[in-house]
């Protein structure tokens, strides 16, 4: 009696096994819908070193903690950056150009525009300009920053404060909003 109840339960546990392997569903789109319906990302990366290359030439880098990909939204896909982002542009004879800072950061990917918050700073090393502010968006299409938050501007000649800034990512070209501070000009 004992064999037989041995072979009723293997049977059993065979029949069972059976059901789980075929009843598994392997479709990606399936898990994909549901992290985006629980809001959680597709994907995670942790210690995020990312290079870009243009024509075989590095033209930037990016350094984060943590990176959560949010690819799965059908409306707006993103990328966010909880923990900090550092990007480094380089220019054509590899040294650093403009270095961007901050500690909170959100890439969406249909639109090129990424929002950085928390004592975000942009260093451009050529120029000697440095911009600090709370908050910057960033078009990466156009290469154009905006900010309507307080800011603090340094060049090699002047230190401007205001509310509300406007440049190309380089620093050049600004438009300072409600500005004070001191400024040397020239008249041309």
């Amino acid at each position: 009696m004992s064999i037989y109840k041995k072979i009723i339960l293997k049977s059993i546990a065979v029949l069972f096994v059976s059901a789980m392997l075929f009843s598994c569903d392997n479709n990606v789109q399936k898990v994909r819908d549901l992290l985006a319906d629980k809001n959680l990302p597709v994907g995670t990366a942790k210690d995020a070193y990312h290079v870009y290359k243009d024509s075989g030439r590095i033209s930037s880098k990016l350094i984060t903690p943590v990176l959560l990909d949010f690819g799965n939204r059908k409306e707006h896909p993103y990328s966010e950056f909880p923990q900090g982002i550092k990007i480094v542009n380089f220019e054509k004879n590899q040294l650093d150009s403009v270095t961007i800072t901050g500690n909170y950061a959100i890439s969406y990917t249909k639109t090129s525009i990424s929002e950085i918050k928390g004592n975000v700073v942009v260093v451009n090393h050529t120029e000697k300009s440095r911009l600090e502010t709370e908050q910057l968006f960033w078009d990466q299409t156009t290469n154009y920053f905006v900010s309507e938050k307080a800011f603090k501007l340094m060049t090699q000649k002047d230190t401007i404060f205001g509310i509300g800034f406007e440049s190309k990512d380089d620093l050049s070209k600004h438009l300072a909003k409600k500005t004070t501070g001191r400024l040397e000009t020239s008249e041309e």
